[in-house]
């Protein structure tokens, strides 16, 4: 089983895309299908909730309910491992810190940049990397 911390970019994308084969849609679906045990805060959860919920990206409620219910359900609660690390936007700080709760977690997300420089931190095409690693597909 591979533990990760979804950023919110990469959930969000997973509902918004056209393209089904976008590692960010393959990756929500590996969370659906229990390869993937996401790890969420309340913090997390809150962030979630609000940017889903935000007009422009036009995701019913329904569906919103249902991702976050999955996480909650599927899901570990993490809590927040104190990183003296920099970041350049202080909201992220949450989702780092709660991939450190878990040994051998990740922290999924598009914005690379944002977080440290190190091997828990991957795109969500290293993810599907890693889940093939593992002969899971």
């Amino acid at each position: 089983m591979i533990y990760a911390v979804i950023d919110t970019n990469v959930l969000v994308s997973a509902y918004i895309t056209k393209n089904l084969k976008a590692p960010t849609l393959k990756v929500w679906e590996a969370v659906l299908k229990g390869h993937i045990i996401p790890i969420y805060s309340e913090d997390i959860i809150d962030e979630y909730s609000d940017v889903l919920h935000r007009n422009k990206f036009n995701i019913p409620d329904e569906l919103i309910k249902d991702a976050l219910d999955r996480v909650l359900t599927n899901g570990i609660h993490g809590v927040r491992v104190l990183s003296d690390e920099s970041f350049p936007d202080p909201k992220d700080v949450v989702f780092y810190e709660v991939a450190l709760s878990k040994d051998g977690a990740y922290l999924v997300t598009g914005n690379t940049k944002h977080f440290p420089k190190k091997p828990i931190v991957v795109t969500p095409a290293e993810m599907l990397e890693i889940l093939e690693g593992k002969g899971i597909k």
